[in-house]
């Protein structure tokens, strides 16, 4: 197993092993001996919901459960709404907590409830995804969608634990872990030539343990240096500009990892001196490095990006494996550098 400690404004641990879904119960009853809530959703809920909660009431606590419909669309209003009605109904108070078992749309979702319900209560991140687990599980960012856009609405809001087990990952279909692989290749791309090279040498066959870990590891570094979004952590945005405007073009048909390895393809070519190493990963790993919608489509709905600040725009420039770094541009700007990377 691998431990990866965050350092955040509220302290806590990043257990990665196989196996990890096991001891949920004696691990969530070092956080709270009342009530918690299991936030799922409709797909990962069959596979590991009976499992978990059985677990939890083995280590004497009193458990509820909820399950969303899988898929962007959860990451509502209306679903925020619900959850914070549920929670108040089932009178958890601040020395309980919320399980977040799924994804990123059940993290952030979870997440923002249980940051604002009664001002904050604890939540513990048990991702499923690779893509949670190297990424949306860690560094305290939650949020839901408004039609103008993705992640407009939300709190930074640091989980009291995150359990990463790589055996979940066994029942993803395909394209799910596919996704996943997008935020590691990202990762690599920005902090460590050593890992990309790891993931070109074995593509689909990386060592998953290892691989999750390190990805964790440099996201702890950059939030326990800049943990509320703004400087270095804006690295972590690179491909998403991008991405997020094609998720939004296609009315979220385009899955969040598809669209970023899109975004990330479209800044290695406009930026990079390793654009072409970094296209070929990408497509190594089956990720689309181009898209159907047009520069001043993307260009368009870019504009409602929450990275842009009154007429500029931050945008995370890779100049090559292992370094990046973050300009900020006119909005007006966008489009041609959207061309230069197409």
């Amino acid at each position: 197993m691998n431990t990866v400690c965050v350092d955040a404004s509220r302290p806590y641990e990043v257990k990665i092993g196989r196996g990890l879904l096991a001891t949920i119960g004696a691990e969530a009853a070092q956080i709270t001996d009342g009530q918690v809530l299991v936030v799922s959703d409709e797909n990962v809920a069959p596979l590991y919901l009976s499992q978990v909660v059985e677990n939890l009431r083995k280590s004497g606590l009193t458990v509820s459960s909820v399950s969303v419909p899988a898929g962007e669309s959860s990451k509502s209003v209306e679903y925020y709404v619900n959850l914070l009605n549920l929670l108040a109904a089932k009178r958890l108070t601040r020395s309980d907590a919320v399980i977040a078992l799924g994804g990123g749309v059940v993290g952030d979702l979870a997440g923002f409830a249980a940051a604002t319900y009664l001002r904050g209560i604890p939540v513990i991140q048990i991702p499923t995804t690779l893509l949670a687990m190297v990424d949306s599980s860690v560094g305290g960012k939650t949020a839901i969608d408004l039609p103008a856009g993705k992640n407009l609405v939300g709190a930074f809001h640091q989980p009291s634990l995150v359990l990463c087990d790589p055996d979940a990952l066994s029942t993803l279909p395909q394209d799910v872990f596919r996704d996943g692989c997008a935020e590691v290749v990202k990762t690599a791309v920005l902090f460590d030539r050593d890992l990309f090279d790891h993931l070109r040498e074995y593509g689909m066959d990386f060592d998953r343990e290892a691989v999750i870990a390190r990805c964790v590891a440099h996201k702890r570094d950059v939030v326990c240096r800049d943990e509320f979004d703004t400087g270095e952590r804006q690295l972590l945005n690179l491909g998403h500009t991008v991405g997020h405007a094609i998720e939004k073009c296609s009315n979220f048909a385009v899955s969040h990892g598809r669209a970023v390895a899109v975004g990330t393809a479209i800044m290695a070519r406009a930026f990079s001196e390793d654009a072409d190493a970094i296209v070929s990963v990408l497509r190594e790993f089956g990720l689309p490095t181009e898209t159907e919608f047009s520069p001043e489509e993307l260009a368009h709905a870019a504009l409602a990006d929450k990275k842009r600040s009154g007429d500029t725009l931050a945008l995370v420039v890779p100049e090559r494996v292992g370094r990046a770094s973050i300009k900020r541009i006119p909005v007006g700007e966008l489009l041609t550098v959207i061309k230069a990377g197409f």
